[in-house]
């Protein structure tokens, strides 16, 4: 018979649906040979891989939270600071007006004293030019006296001591008049 008859009577035989047998044992011989080397080399290295993207994000997580930590306490310590910052800052404005209020008080106290002190030398001037005045009145008001008294009595009362004398009781006399007037 011809092969190819012969082939065609035994196909006929079989479930077409089946593969042969030759081809289910070469193909199940390289299904486990994939499957030793997908298990030997190809997965320990995915599964290297997965693990070390689940270090690397798991370390990722710890330095965020460290992070995290670290920004928490620094927003403490900036809290703390700048509340210390507001305190020395009010203690520092109190201090300020305190020592404003006493250079204010001395510059007050300086003007008075300083007032005090030129009004007691205008006193003591006035009183200067007072005494100054009343010599020289008492010099004119004598010399005058003695022309009056000269020309009063027709004589020339040319003695000074006598004349100094003669004006000296003349006005005490007068400040005696005035005394007794107030």
């Amino acid at each position: 018979m011809n092969p190819a008859v012969q082939l065609a009577a035994e196909g006929a035989a079989r479930n077409p649906l089946l593969p042969a047998t030759y081809d289910i044992v070469w193909s199940a011989i390289a299904f486990i040979i994939i499957l030793i080397a997908f298990w030997k080399v190809f997965l320990p290295k995915v599964q290297a891989m997965l693990d070390a993207r689940a270090e690397a994000i798991e370390g990722n997580i710890a330095k965020a939270d460290e992070a995290q930590a670290k920004a928490e306490a620094a927003l403490q310590e900036y809290t703390a600071q700048l509340a210390s910052a507001r305190l020395e800052a009010g203690e520092i404005r109190d201090s300020a007006r305190a020592d404003a209020t006493k250079i204010v008080a001395k510059a007050k106290d300086d003007a008075v004293t300083e007032s005090a002190r030129i009004a007691q030398a205008a006193q003591v001037q006035i009183e200067a030019e007072r005494q100054s005045a009343v010599v020289s009145l008492r010099k004119d008001v004598g010399s005058l006296a003695i022309d009056l008294a000269s020309s009063v009595v027709g004589e020339s009362l040319t003695d000074d001591q006598k004349a100094s004398a003669l004006v000296d009781r003349f006005l005490a006399d007068l400040e005696a008049s005035e005394k007794a007037a107030q």
